[in-house]
């Protein structure tokens, strides 16, 4: 009797309605002996068969449906792990959605502090069905919603400063729970503090450089002056970057480096997290902007690069994202600023590079003991000298900020202040000197005085709201608001800071923030506070973060050094008036 393995392969049809197709059956293999069959029978059958596993026979026993229908996945992997709930097959659509309401409102009740059967009726309709729905649908819906400027307090603000650095402070960042404060200076080092107490915490060295080979691959940390800092919207981690041409990761409760990305070719000089919260679809994204003219996307949850943006002519000044995979960056001498769409892969191209002119405030009065000609002729000189000397040409676009998924701001070295919407190709509203001129005495004939405008060298917003903040060097942040059509915006109030402005960042704390730091009491009394919904006391107060020192941040030609100027971070509470 011939060796079963040599005995060919019987051919059985197939019913189409019966049995679903089988995996093509590999040259040289045939059915196994009936012993083999035996042996196979005895032993137990595992619940998941492996590749080399897998036969050409049909079994009409088992029932099974062929390679169609069987559970491919990995041993390891969850097969509710990107599920919501615990689904039924049999589930109604009704029944579904009344579970998955389940589900929010626990998730809202967690989120607010709520024991197991404690509940308030009365909070729950006004605060946890209404407001927190509608918060969450207009965030994700990606338009300005928040009309809040008119109801803080600017003048007068409670305000807390650090002291820590040598040289100058280049960023200045809070966590999203306002815990943690993170700062960064040009000495390469990275000071953690303690937001409640204003104390610090801990300091992230910069590291020697290695010269060998690897040329500082494998240095748990910077090794140069760092210019970026930006921390994920879970706060589990922050992101730096600064001369050493590298991206580095940190674990913000470890305090401990996590990973260090270097693909850019040179300084690392911008980087921003979109600020969707990771869940089981969304990954945690980081986005980084360079003077090799280029953006880096990485996902942290994997710990990978994913891709490069092109599109810069010059060095990567400023870069900020939102919720939506959609990103906005400064490109310094190009004069441009970009719109990146990146499921698309394209982009929109704003070019800047406008004018802005300087008006005396004595062209408009009256000059006595003069008659109409002579009057006229003078003024009309005048306005020919001030032509040719006040006009300012902007020349670079220093930073920039996102107010919603279709509408941002930029500052430059004109000193003007640009809104720009993705609809026109142009500024909706330009604001000229937004902070004012520099006047140099020369020892000149004909120019005694220089007048130079003063750069905007840190923009921040406020997301999806009306508010937003710039800085520069005239020793003030300001605070602007825009109108409810997002035509315009004009000048809300100013808030004191000494030296040259180099970040701002806006931060809404949690509700529990405003008992537990000493330094930003509000002015209403403890009675006021208690008798306030939740909601509407996380509405309350915002924390304005200011990155401030003696220098700009990629270098020196502008020095800011006398009383009161310090290398450190300035943050303001800003409350609602009473």
């Amino acid at each position: 009797m011939p060796d079963s393995f040599f005995a060919p392969s019987k051919t059985r049809k197939r019913k189409r309605s019966q049995e679903a197709p089988s995996s093509s059956r590999k040259p040289g293999r045939s059915a196994p002996s009936k012993r083999g069959k035996q042996k196979a029978s005895a032993a137990p059958t595992p619940k998941k068969r492996r590749d080399e596993d897998l036969s050409d026979e049909t079994h009409d026993s088992d029932g099974a449906g062929g390679i169609d229908e069987m559970d491919l996945r990995a041993p390891d992997v969850d097969p509710d792990a990107y599920e919501s709930g615990e689904e039924d097959e049999d589930e109604t659509p009704a029944e579904k959605r009344l579970r998955l309401a389940k589900m929010y409102l626990d998730g809202v009740k967690q989120g607010l502090g709520l024991a197991d059967g404690e509940v308030d009726a009365a909070e729950i309709d006004r605060e946890l069905i209404s407001a927190r729905l509608k918060q969450d649908v207009l965030e994700h819906s990606g338009k300005v919603h928040l009309f809040v400027a008119d109801n803080y307090q600017i003048e007068d603000a409670p305000s807390i400063r650090t002291r820590g650095h040598r040289f100058s402070v280049t960023g200045a960042v809070a966590s999203p729970s306002a815990r943690w404060l993170f700062t960064s200076g040009k000495e390469g080092v990275i000071i953690k503090w303690d937001l409640h107490t204003g104390r610090k915490v801990h300091t992230f060295h910069k590291c020697r450089p290695d010269k060998g080979k690897g040329k500082g691959k494998d240095v748990s940390g910077h090794t140069d002056e760092v210019w970026a800092l930006a921390v994920s919207p879970d706060g589990k981690y922050l992101a730096s970057g600064g001369k050493d041409r590298r991206v580095g990761v940190w674990d913000v409760e470890k305090n401990e480096w996590v990973k260090g990305f270097s693909g850019h070719r040179d300084h690392i000089s911008a980087l921003a997290f979109r600020k969707a919260p990771p869940t089981a679809t969304t990954s945690t994204q980081l986005y980084s902007g360079s003077f090799d003219r280029t953006l880096k996307l990485f996902d942290l949850t994997s710990m990978g690069y994913v891709e490069t943006l092109f599109g810069h002519q010059a060095p990567v000044l400023a870069l900020d994202a939102l919720r939506a995979e959609i990103a906005v960056s400064a490109g310094g001498r190009d004069k441009t600023v970009r719109f990146w769409k990146i499921p698309e892969e394209t982009q929109l191209v704003f070019r800047g590079g406008g004018g802005s002119k300087w008006m005396d405030d004595l062209d408009g009065m009256d000059i006595d003991g003069e008659d109409d000609e002579a009057e006229g002729a003078r003024r009309k000189k005048r306005a020919e000298e001030k032509a040719k000397e006040t006009r300012f040409v902007e020349g670079s676009i220093e930073c920039v900020a996102m107010i919603d998924d279709q509408t941002f701001v930029s500052g430059g070295d004109s000193g003007s202040i640009c809104l720009w919407t993705t609809q026109k190709k142009k500024p909706v509203f330009t604001q000229a000197l937004a902070h004012g001129l520099d006047e140099a005495h020369v020892e000149t004939e004909d120019m005694p005085i220089v007048r130079k405008p003063r750069w905007v060298t840190a923009i921040g917003a406020l997301r999806y709201s009306d508010l937003f903040a710039s800085g520069s060097w005239d020793g003030s942040i300001r605070v602007w608001k825009l109108d409810a059509k997002l035509k315009s915006f004009a000048l809300l109030g100013t808030i004191s800071a000494a030296g040259v402005v180099n970040s701002i960042h806006f931060c809404t704390p949690p509700p529990e923030f405003v008992s537990s730091a000493a330094w930003a009491s509000s002015p209403e009394t403890q009675e006021e506070a208690s008798s306030k919904v939740r909601g509407q006391a996380q509405a309350k107060t915002v924390l304005l973060v200011a990155g401030v020192g003696h220098e700009v941040r990629f270098g020196r030609w502008v020095q800011r050094k006398g009383e009161g100027v310090l290398n450190g971070a300035l943050v303001v509470a800003l409350h609602a008036r009473t």
